[in-house]
C-alpha cells in the first residue's frame, strides 16, 4: 500500500464517503490513486469552496468534513475556510499536498509553509515524514477534530510520502500530551448552580453553538421548562431551542432582537451555556449584565472569564452538565416572582414583533424571509451568507431544530453560504437545503453553480439583490452620514442569465408571493435552481453601534408601553 492509498483507506475506516477538493501538481499521485477508489470526490471550482462545503457538511451532520487541495496557492485558498471552521468550532480535516521533503524550505515551485500559516487557526497539524505514519495521523486527526471543542485539523502530505510504500497498516492513535478535554462537569459546581437558580427571581438562559455541538437541545428544553426561564441565543445558537416556543426570545447582541437586548440587563441570573460572549453578543462589556450573577458552562476553560466576569464556572460537555442539572431539579417549583418575570417578557416579545408588509415594491427582505418560512418545514436546512441577508434570516426565520441553520459567525465570511449549502445537502440528501445570499457575497463563490450542475446537487440558491454591500452600506447610512464609499455594486450581472450559463434553472422575483411559488416549484422539481429576488436597498434592521451598551439600539422598534 502506498501513502495515498493509505489516506483513502484511513478515510474509509473513519466513515468518510465524500471529500471536497481540487487537484494540483503536488496531489497528482493521490488523485491517481483516487481514480480507482470507492470514495466520492466532489470537484469544486475553487479551493475555498471545498473548505466551506466540508464545514457545511460537518455542521449539518455532526460528523467530520474533509477537504483537499494541492500545495502553495491551493493550500492557501483553503485558509479562509479553515479559519471560518476554527472560529465556529466546526470539525473538518483539511488535507494538503506539499512539495517533496527535500525541497521544503527551498522556495520550490508552489511551496508554502501551510502549517505555519494555519497554526493560529487549527487545533493541530501533522506533516508525515514516513508513509507508515499516515493511518495513525488520519485517525488521530479525526479524534482531535471532533472531540472536546471541535475544530479543524490540517494534514500536509509531501509528494513522495503519497507515493511511498507502507511496511504495514498501523492506525493506533498518536499521543497528544496536554490535550485532555474535560467532559463531565464538577458536581460541586453543579450543586452551587442549583442554589443560585433557586435564589433567582429573574433568570435568563443564553445559549450558543456549544449546545448544538453537544446534541443537548432536548436537555436544554427540559432545563428551561424546569426553571421557567426565557432562552436567548447567539447567532450560531439558533436552533438550540425551538424558536416557535414561548420561552424562545431569539438572538441577543449587536443585530439581536430588542426583547433579548432589553431583558438581559434586567435579569438577576444569567445562565450561559456553550457560548463565548463575543463582542457581537455582549456589546460594551462594562455595561453588560452589571448587576447579575453569571453561571458559565463551557467545554473550553479558556472561554470562561475571557470576556465576561463569571460568578460560577462549570467546565464540561453541555449535554452531561444539563442532564445533571435536570436530575437535581426534578420536582422544582418556580416562584411567583419567576413566573411573573417570564410572563412579562413573553408579553413584551409579542408586542415587539416587527412589521411585515406584503404590498411594498421593491420587496422588503423580511417579507421574502417570511415567505420562505411559510414553505420550508422544521427539517429543512437554511444556510446564509454574511451581512444583511444573514441578519434578516436570523430575525425572521424561526429555526425549530438543531443543525438546520448554518451560518458563518465568528469570522463573518462572505461567500460561505452557497458552498456550505452544497456540503449540507451532501450530508443530508433527504432534507431541503436553501441558501440565502446577498448579491455581494454570492459573487464571491458563484462559480460553484458549475458544481451543483455537474453533480446534480439540488441546492436552492436564493440571491437577495439590492446592488449594495448591504451591511457596510447600512453602517454608512446610520453611522457615517450616508457617505456610501465603495458599497454600491453598480453593474451587477443578470443573475438569471448567469445561472443559466452554468446550466442551472433560474427565476427572477419582484412581487409578493412569487418567492413562495418559486420555492414550492423548486422543492417539487428537486433540481438545482437559483431564485433572484430584487429587494429594497434602503431597508435596515435595528442594531447596536460599535461600543454601545446592549440596550442602546438605534433604528429600533418602539413600544407603546413598557411591560417590564
Amino acid at each position: 500500500m502506498r501513502g495515498g492509498e493509505a489516506i483513502i483507506e484511513s478515510l474509509k475506516k473513519m466513515g468518510v464517503e465524500t471529500i471536497f477538493g481540487y487537484p494540483g501538481g503536488q496531489t497528482i499521485p493521490f488523485y491517481d490513486m483516487l481514480y480507482d477508489a470507492d470514495i466520492d470526490h466532489i470537484l469544486v471550482r475553487h479551493e475555498q469552496a471545498a473548505a466551506h462545503a466540508a464545514d457545511g457538511f460537518a455542521r449539518a451532520s455532526g460528523e467530520v468534513g474533509v477537504c483537499l487541495a494541492t500545495s502553495g496557492p491551493g493550500a492557501t485558498n483553503l485558509v479562509t475556510g479553515i479559519a471560518t471552521a476554527f472560529m465556529d468550532s466546526s470539525p473538518i480535516v483539511a488535507i494538503t499536498g506539499q512539495v517533496p521533503t527535500h525541497l521544503i524550505g527551498n522556495d520550490a515551485f508552489q511551496e508554502a509553509d501551510i502549517m505555519g500559516i494555519t497554526m493560529p487557526i487549527t487545533k493541530h497539524s501533522f506533516q508525515p515524514k514516513d508513509p507508515d505514519l499516515i493511518p495513525s495521523i488520519v485517525k488521530s486527526s479525526f479524534e482531535i477534530a471532533a472531540s472536546g471543542r471541535p475544530g479543524p485539523v490540517l494534514i500536509d502530505v509531501p509528494k513522495e510520502i503519497q507515493e511511498g510504500e507502507l511496511s504495514g497498516f498501523d492506525d493506533n492513535l498518536i499521543q497528544t500530551p496536554g490535550y485532555n478535554p474535560t467532559l463531565k462537569g464538577n458536581i460541586r459546581q453543579i450543586k452551587k448552580a442549583i442554589e443560585l437558580i433557586k435564589k433567582s427571581d429573574k433568570p435568563l438562559i443564553l445559549v450558543g453553538a456549544g449546545v448544538i455541538i453537544a446534541n443537548a437541545s432536548n436537555e436544554l428544553e427540559e432545563f428551561a421548562n424546569l426553571i421557567n426561564a426565557p432562552v436567548m441565543t447567539s447567532l450560531l445558537g439558533k436552533g438550540a431551542i425551538d424558536e416557535t416556543s414561548d420561552l424562545s426570545l431569539g438572538m441577543l447582541g449587536m443585530h439581536g432582537r430588542k426583547v433579548s437586548n432589553d431583558s438581559v440587563n434586567q435579569c438577576d441570573l444569567l445562565i450561559a451555556i456553550g457560548v463565548r460572549f463575543s463582542d457581537r453578543t455582549t456589546g460594551k462589556i462594562d455595561s453588560f449584565v452589571p448587576d447579575s450573577k453569571v453561571i458559565h458552562i463551557d467545554i473550553d476553560p479558556a472561554e470562561i472569564g475571557k470576556n465576561v466576569e463569571v460568578d460560577l464556572p462549570i467546565v464540561g460537555d453541555a449535554n452531561d452538565i444539563l442532564k445533571s442539572l435536570n436530575k437535581l431539579l426534578k420536582g422544582h417549583k418556580t416562584s411567583d416572582n419567576v413566573n411573573k418575570w417570564t410572563k412579562c417578557i413573553i408579553e413584551r416579545k409579542h408586542l415587539l414583533m416587527p412589521r411585515v408588509s406584503y404590498d411594498d415594491i421593491p420587496l422588503k427582505p423580511q417579507t421574502v424571509i417570511k415567505e420562505i418560512s411559510e414553505v420550508l418545514t422544521a427539517d429543512s436546512i437554511l444556510t446564509t451568507d454574511v451581512g444583511q441577508n444573514q441578519m434578516w434570516a436570523a430575525h425572521f426565520y424561526n429555526t425549530q431544530k438543531p443543525r438546520k441553520f448554518i451560518s458563518s459567525g465568528g469570522l463573518g465570511t462572505m461567500g460561505f453560504g452557497f458552498p456550505a449549502a452544497i456540503g449540507a445537502k451532501v450530508a443530508c440528501p433527504e432534507d431541503v437545503v436553501v441558501s440565502i445570499n446577498g448579491d455581494g457575497g454570492f459573487l464571491m463563490t458563484c462559480q460553484e453553480l458549475a458544481t451543483i450542475c455537474d453533480y446534480d446537487i439540488p441546492v436552492i440558491a436564493i440571491v437577495l439583490e439590492n446592488r449594495t454591500l448591504g451591511m457596510v452600506y447600512q453602517w454608512q447610512n446610520l453611522l457615517y452620514d450616508e457617505r456610501y464609499s465603495q458599497t454600491k455594486l453598480g453593474k451587477s450581472p443578470d443573475f438569471v442569465k448567469l445561472a443559466e450559463s452554468f446550466g442551472i434553472d433560474a427565476v427572477k422575483v419582484e412581487k409578493s408571493g412569487e418567492t413562495k411559488q418559486a420555492l414550492k416549484t423548486a422543492i417539487k422539481d428537486n433540481n438545482p435552481i437559483l431564485i433572484n429576488v430584487v429587494i429594497d436597498p434602503n431597508e435596515f434592521l435595528p442594531m447596536l453601534p460599535p461600543g454601545a451598551g446592549i440596550n442602546e439600539m438605534i433604528g429600533e422598534y418602539k413600544l407603546e408601553k413598557d411591560v417590564i
